[in-house]
C-alpha cells in the first residue's frame, strides 16, 4: 500500500487488509510474548557492540518531571516527584539516626506513558484481539497484562541501533512539519543518503525534528496534537524489514492527524496487535544525530531495557547510544 493509495474514507478496510498482509500471529508459537524482539539475536547484539569506537555515549531520554509535555489528555500526566525525607531534617536531628548518619528518599508519581517510553505488547488491540491472536479480555485485566508484560523484554532489548534522521534529509531546517506522513520511500532515502542499512534484528530510531521544535516553540499540542510521524502506508516496511523495534522523536509514533477522515492511531492497531511491533516515543534524538551527522556514521550500540513492571503495559526508558 502505497500512500498515494490510501483510501481516506475507509480506515476499517484498511487496517484489515494490512493486517491480514502484515500478520506475525504464530510465527514464534503460540506461547511468544516478545514479537519481533525475536528478531534481536546474539549475532545482532555483537554487531551492534562492534559499533563502538570513540565510547562516546547518548542519553536518548526527555527529562522526568513536572515540566514535560503532557496536558492530562487520555489521563496523562506529568511526573510528581516528591521528597520523603530531606537534608533539612537530617540537619535537625529529627532522623533518629545515630552518630550522625542522615539521609534523603523520594517517590515519584506518573503514568508509565508520560515520557520517554516504550510501548509493550499489551498496549494496543484491533477488535478485541491482542498480539498473536489473543482475546484481550483474557490477556489485559485489571490486575495488568496477565501474559505480554512489558518485564519479559526487560533482558532483551540491546543491539545495533540505527538513526534516520528524516528532518535532516527530507525537512527543511532539519525538521518536518505536523501532518507530514512519512512513507517507505522517505526511509529509504534517508538510509541511502546515511550510507547506513537497516534490516533484521535493528532497533530503528526516526527523527523528525518535532522534539526540536517544542523546545523552540513550547509543548503546546506536542502531546497528542498534530506531528510528523510514520504513514499507514509503511505498515509493509515494518513487517518486510524485520527490524526488532522503531522509536521516534514525536508523542504517536505515527503522523497526525492520521490519513484516514476518521480514525485514531490506526498504523498502531496493525503494528502492535498484528506484526508485534515494538514501538518507542517520544525520545530525544537532537544530540545523537548532531554527532551522527559530524562523524557521517548512524549506526551505535543501542541499549534500552524497559523497567521489568510486571504486568505492565508499557515502561519508561533511558536509552543510551553509544558510538
Amino acid at each position: 500500500m502505497s500512500a498515494g493509495r490510501i483510501d481516506r474514507s475507509d480506515p476499517e478496510a484498511a487496517i484489515a487488509e494490512a493486517a491480514e498482509a502484515y500478520s506475525n500471529w504464530g510465527r514464534w508459537g503460540e506461547d511468544d510474548v516478545l514479537g519481533t524482539l525475536n528478531f534481536l539475536d546474539e549475532a545482532k547484539r555483537r554487531e551492534g557492540a562492534a559499533q563502538i569506537r570513540d565510547g562516546v555515549s547518548f542519553s536518548l531520554s526527555q527529562a522526568f518531571d513536572m515540566d514535560g509535555p503532557q496536558q492530562g489528555w487520555l489521563r496523562r500526566t506529568n511526573p510528581v516527584h516528591t521528597m520523603l525525607a530531606t537534608g533539612t531534617e537530617a540537619a535537625l536531628g529529627g532522623q533518629g539516626f545515630p552518630h550522625g548518619f542522615g539521609g534523603a528518599d523520594d517517590v515519584i508519581a506518573m503514568p508509565l506513558q508520560c515520557s520517554t517510553q516504550w510501548d509493550g505488547l499489551g498496549h494496543i488491540f484491533d477488535h478485541g484481539m491482542a498480539w498473536n491472536g489473543r482475546p484481550a479480555e483474557k490477556v489485559v485485566t485489571c490486575e495488568g497484562d496477565l501474559v505480554t508484560g512489558i518485564e519479559h523484554m526487560a533482558p532483551h532489548v540491546a543491539g545495533r541501533g540505527v538513526l534516520l534522521d528524516v528532518g535532516l534529509v527530507i525537512g527543511e531546517g532539519c525538521e518536518l512539519p505536523d501532518g507530514f506522513a512519512i512513507t517507505e520511500e522517505h526511509l529509504t532515502a534517508t538510509a541511502e543518503a546515511h550510507g547506513v542499512s537497516v534490516g533484521r534484528g535493528d532497533l530503528v530510531l526516526v527523527r523528525t525534528g518535532r522534539l526540536a521544535r517544542a523546545r523552540h516553540e513550547g509543548w503546546g499540542a506536542y502531546a497528542g496534537g498534530p506531528a510528523p510521524g510514520l504513514s499507514f502506508s509503511t505498515a509493509g516496511w515494518l513487517h518486510r524489514s524485520e527490524i526488532a523495534g522503531i522509536a521516534t522523536d514525536t508523542w504517536g509514533f505515527e503522523v497526525r492527524p492520521n490519513e484516514f477522515d476518521d480514525a485514531f492511531q490506526p498504523l498502531h492497531q496493525v503494528a502492535i496487535p498484528h506484526i508485534g511491533l515494538l514501538i518507542g516515543e517520544m525520545w530525544d534524538l537532537d544530540a545523537l544525530a548532531a554527532h551522527c551527522a559530524a562523524d557521517g556514521r548512524y549506526e551505535f550500540w543501542l541499549t534500552a531495557a524497559p523497567l521489568p513492571i510486571t504486568g505492565s503495559v508499557g515502561s519508561p526508558v533511558n536509552p543510551i547510544a553509544v558510538k
